[in-house]
This record gives structure tokens, C-alpha cells and sequence, in this order.
């Protein structure tokens, strides 16, 4: 069982705690993801010094790579991979349903092709919730079909009323401890009535939280939003909500603003990878030759190592140059970045001004949504 206490709620914004085995998480709270075990471009240390809480990993890509039972060997993925604070992971149904061609689906689960060798594997509710055990995971996402978008009402039906079956089952799979819980996935595309639906069979079933899943699959930030405006309030108000997927810094602000708790996204990472920095100011690309001899930090407004030591110039001359250490210090700046952004959110719930902070925002970062 996890123990969620919710401290303060501004209109639909919603200020929370969420305790886990492994320590407690501040909400809104984002995840940045270690997929593989490891946050890309970043030690377990600099993850930890940006505030962030909790990380994300993946079931599908463990269990091919190096294997559940062995991470399981080591103690488990918190001691695998040095992490002593909370793991959520995700069921590995969205990376399977992604292998289109090298995948069969059945009412028992997918069988399917591994990517990297070819090798056949079966992953289904009872599976999905083995792995994740054996990882140790805080937080055991139940295993779902997302289909892509746009897909029809039909297949979107039939996909949803499958999911809420497998839901049912990795709930009777699930293995109870203090500390640990299962979050079920809310489904159903782009309508209305099977987005309720899958509410109403999952609030039967009954989750220590609840995911909203098969958004930010390219529908736009408006109609995520209007998924969200009737689906958020839906859920039991006691639970944590956490909307898989997202996102940009004015998706989670205006979903924070919808009644959402918890976010993952790999966008800061990634950007951080390819030279595109978040600011107080704005997104920028680095690799543009204007910051050539820029002598100016990249972010006034920032903390971290590369705002505190480092020039634009400087960080200009190490992606041109191709030098690991540019993407180190770009994703370490990023995901900073993203964490105050929550720190910021959660002290306008709690002063009661996250209106103000809302409005601000959305008029600071406009062109955030036209990313």
C-alpha cells in the first residue's frame, strides 16, 4: 500500500505527498526516465542533485536487457543501479504495442520479437507484474494495449475493454507490501464515453493510483487538455493521477492545472542529447552560431553546474565539437530545469497563487506549444 496525503487545492490543481518504500514524493512531482537503469548522459548523483525524487524504468526494455531475474540477483534495480529513492515502472505494454509488425496479441498477452536480437518473448498482466516485483519497483504500473492515434472507435473499444481485463488481472497478480502499490491506466482514445468507461472499471477494480495513458501520441495539446478536463476529475480524489508521457514544460503546467499529480518524459533528456536548452527565458538550440562567443551563462536564472561555471560559448564549442561532456551538462541543466519548474509549482499551490503562476507562465512561454 503507498499512503497519499493530499496538503492543499487550488481549484483542480492539487498539492500532494506520496509516500513509497524507498522515501516520500512531493506532487506534482516529474520523473525524469531511466528507461535502462540509467538516466541518459547522467550519474545517479547529478540526478539527485536537481531535486528530482523518483525515476522511471522500463519493464520491456529490462527484461530483454540484462533480465529481471538478474537485476533481481543484484538486490533489485535500486541497488542495480545505485538509486536509493523511488522507481516507477512502466508495464512495457507501450513498447510492445510499438513493435507492430514483430508482435501477435491474444486475450492471455503479446507474444512478441525482441528488437535488439529477435528472440521471442511473452509478456502478459501476470508476467508484466512478476518483472516488475522482481525489480522492486515503488511503483507497478498494470499492463495495458495502447493503440495509436488516430485509430478507430472499434479497435479503440475493443483495446480499452482488453486493457480493463489485464487490469483486473495484474491486480490479482500484484503481490501486496507496505510501501509498494499498483496504479491502473485509464484508456479509450479520444471519446468520451470509453474514457468514463475505463474510469468507472478501474475505480470497481480498484488502484493505489490511476495513470491517464494513450496521450501525447500526437492529438495536440488541445485535445489532451479536453481529455483531461472531463477524465482528471473522474478519479478518486484521494489517489495520485499521473498522466503517462508528458511532456513539454506548458503540457505539465496546464495539466498540473487540470488536477494531474505526476508526469514522465524523456524530452529534457533528448534535448539535452541534441542542444536544445530550457530556460527562464525560452528554448534555445546552442548549436546556433549567435552563441559562438556568447559570454553570458546559459540561464541567469539557474543553479546547476552548467549555469554556475560554464558560458554559452563554452557549451557552443563542445556540441560543435562533438564532446560528451556538452550532452552531460546540457541534460544535467534540463532536467534541473524541469524540477524547479515543479519546485516553482508546488509552491504556488500551496501560497494559493497557482492562477497567477498559471497565467504568467502561459504568457512566457507561448511559443512552448509550438514546439
Amino acid at each position: 500500500m503507498l499512503e497519499f496525503k493530499l496538503l492543499n487545492q487550488e481549484n483542480q490543481a492539487r498539492r500532494g505527498q506520496l509516500k513509497t518504500a524507498h522515501g516520500l514524493i512531493n506532487t506534482p512531482a516529474f520523473m525524469p526516465v531511466g528507461t535502462v537503469g540509467t538516466v541518459k548522459a547522467m550519474t545517479v548523483e547529478s540526478v539527485a542533485s536537481t531535486g528530482a525524487e523518483i525515476l522511471l524504468g522500463n519493464t520491456y526494455h529490462l527484461m530483454l536487457r540484462p533480465g529481471a531475474e538478474r537485476v533481481a540477483n543484484f538486490g533489485g534495480l535500486h541497488k542495480f543501479m545505485n538509486w536509493d529513492k523511488p522507481i516507477l515502472t512502466d508495464s512495457g505494454g507501450f513498447q510492445v504495442m510499438s513493435l507492430s509488425g514483430l508482435r501477435k496479441i491474444t486475450e492471455e498477452g503479446v507474444k512478441f520479437q525482441s528488437h535488439l536480437s529477435g528472440e521471442s518473448f511473452f509478456l502478459s498482466p501476470e508476467r508484466s507484474m512478476e518483472i516488475q516485483n522482481l525489480l522492486d519497483a515503488d511503483i507497478t504500473m498494470a499492463f495495458d494495449e495502447c493503440v495509436k492515434y488516430p485509430s478507430s472507435r472499434k479497435k479503440v473499444e475493443e483495446s480499452m475493454r482488453r486493457s480493463m481485463r489485464w487490469a483486473k488481472r495484474s491486480k490479482e497478480s500484484f503481490k501486496n507490501r507496505d510501501g509498494y502499490g499498483l496504479f491502473g491506466i485509464v484508456q479509450g482514445g479520444m471519446f468520451q464515453d470509453l474514457r468514463m468507461e475505463s474510469v468507472n472499471a478501474l475505480k470497481e477494480i480498484g488502484f493505489d493510483g490511476y495513470a491517464i495513458g494513450g496521450l501525447a501520441v500526437g492529438e495536440g495539446q488541445e485535445k489532451m487538455f479536453e481529455v483531461l478536463d472531463y477524465t482528471a476529475p473522474a478519479l478518486p480524489n484521494n489517489k495520485p493521477r499521473y498522466l503517462m508521457g508528458v511532456g513539454r514544460p506548458s503540457d505539465i503546467v496546464g495539466s498540473v492545472a487540470r488536477g494531474v499529480d505526476m508526469f514522465d518524459c524523456v524530452m529534457p533528456t533528448r534535448s539535452g542529447r541534441t542542444g536544445q536548452a530550457f530556460t527562464s527565458t525560452g528554448v534555445i538550440n546552442i548549436r546556433n552560431a549567435k552563441y559562438m562567443d556568447d559570454h553570458e551563462s546559459l540561464d541567469k536564472e539557474c543553479t546547476c553546474p552548467l549555469c554556475k561555471h560554464y558560458t554559452r560559448g563554452y557549451l557552443h564549442h563542445l556540441f560543435r565539437s562533438g564532446e560528451i561532456l556538452g550532452a552531460m551538462l546540457l541534460t544535467q541543466h534540463n532536467v534541473h530545469f524541469y524540477e524547479n519548474l515543479m519546485q516553482q509549482i508546488r509552491v504556488a499551490i500551496e501560497q494559493n497563487k497557482f492562477e497567477t503562476f498559471y497565467q504568467e507562465f502561459q504568457e512566457k512561454f507561448a511559443h512552448d506549444r509550438k514546439m
